[in-house]
């Protein structure tokens, strides 16, 4: 499969981008963002802009793969407003809006748990308002990505502070079907592109039920 990336400076895309390479299934990955990744392979292309928004429909950089994985966003906390909206609703749905082929191509978006249109938090909103419209823009398959905690990848950098916080949770939160491995974030998206999935949200415990659909293959 190719896989076009966003966000592989953050925490969970760098962890994404590292898995996906040592997977047999995926043969290239194109990774759009604003700094390099810091990472080299030889299945790995990097597509540096400045602005997402000013990315035009027909570019051929975009022609030729099978799915977009955009896990780029930014925190709401101290983040203001229009900024938030922008780099979570805007940008992600101007990037969708400008891929060719749709109805051959898979698109997922990395929310978060807890994620719901109808929420009273701003997060809750903007993003469950983003999963909805990409449902509506004519793709093979789009999914909204929702996982909770996650555990690095081997060779990762881009780290949080409050990752190291949540490890020593890490067995109890699996237990309650709410922690998953950066492998099964990959693996699991790749099975969503490969096989579909009857629901298009995707909760922590369908992560672990997909990356053991895709291991299963």
């Amino acid at each position: 499969m190719k896989i076009i990336l966003t966000g592989a400076t953050g925490y969970v895309g760098e962890g994404t981008l590292l898995e996906l390479l040592r997977l047999d299934a995926v043969e290239k990955v194109l990774s759009v963002s604003r700094r390099p990744s810091g990472h080299s392979h030889p299945k790995l292309e990097e597509y540096l802009v400045a602005d997402f928004m000013q990315l035009r429909e027909g570019d051929p950089r975009f022609e030729g793969y099978d799915a977009v994985f955009f896990i780029a966003g930014v925190t709401s906390v101290g983040t203001p407003r229009d900024q938030y909206v922008l780099i979570s609703q805007e940008i992600p749905l101007h990037f969708a809006a400008i891929m060719p082929c749709k109805e051959r191509m898979t698109f997922i978006y990395l929310s978060g748990a807890g994620t719901d249109p109808a929420g009273p938090q701003l997060w809750q909103q903007v993003k469950g308002h983003t999963e909805t419209a990409i449902q509506t823009m004519g793709f093979r398959r789009a999914f909204a990505f929702r996982p909770a905690i996650m555990r690095w990848a081997r060779g990762q950098r881009h780290m949080q502070a409050m990752q190291y916080l949540f490890i020593p949770f890490y067995p109890l939160f699996r237990l309650l079907g709410q922690a998953n491995s950066m492998k099964e974030i990959a693996q699991s998206q790749l099975a969503l592109v490969r096989d579909g999935y009857p629901r298009t949200v995707i909760t922590p415990s369908d992560i672990t039920r997909l990356s053991r659909q895709y291991q299963s293959h």
